[in-house]
């Protein structure tokens, strides 16, 4: 009984993770296009900005013993908004790494 309800306490915390981590990713884009719109920063600072955020991403992945799967999707969203964002200023959408 008590693994049940242990299970089930990792599956709401994994649950609340996730929507803990995607308010903060809508607030940091809404902030972001705020900051681009109120011509704070331009396109190319804040695609500088994603890149370094992915490269420290990709060399602290096994310092901090984040899972696999759980680095692959973060580089992977990072390296998506970044191309995004070269899409907006006609450049092209790549990645620093394959994944």
């Amino acid at each position: 009984m008590s693994d049940e309800i242990s299970s089930n306490n990792d599956i709401a915390h994994s649950r609340d993770a996730d929507a803990h981590g995607q308010a903060a990713l809508l607030l940091v884009e809404s902030l972001i296009h705020g900051l681009i719109e109120n011509q704070v920063l331009s396109v190319v600072d804040v695609i500088e900005i994603v890149d370094v955020a992915t490269e420290v991403k990709i060399e602290t992945d096994t310092v901090r013993g984040d899972a696999p799967a759980t680095v692959q999707t973060t580089i992977k969203l990072l390296q998506d908004i970044s191309a995004s964002l070269r899409f907006d200023v006609g450049g092209p959408a790549q990645r620093l790494t394959p994944i």
